[in-house]
C-alpha cells in the first residue's frame, strides 16, 4: 500500500487494515510450517507493512485527518 493511501485513511481504517495484515501473517506462518507456502519472502513484506501501519497509527496521522474532516 502506498504512503499517500495510508495518509488519507483514518485511525479506524488503519487499525482494520492492521488486523487484516496480522491475520494474513498468521496464516502465512501456518502455511510455512506445513510446507504449503511457496513464496516465503512474502512474509518479510507483510511484516514491513505491519510496521508501517503501526508507525502511522502511533504517530497519530489519523487523528489529525479526522479532526480536519
Amino acid at each position: 500500500m502506498a504512503l499517500k493511501e495510508l495518509k488519507t485513511q483514518s485511525i479506524d481504517e488503519l487499525k482494520k487494515l492492521l488486523a487484516e495484515k496480522r491475520n494474513r501473517l498468521r496464516v502465512m506462518r501456518f502455511k510455512v510450517a506445513q510446507r504449503q507456502l511457496k513464496k516465503v519472502h512474502e512474509i518479510k513484506s507483510v511484516k514491513k507493512e505491519i510496521a508501517r501501519l503501526l508507525t502511522f497509527i502511533n504517530q497519530g496521522f489519523g487523528d489529525k485527518r479526522a479532526a480536519s474532516k
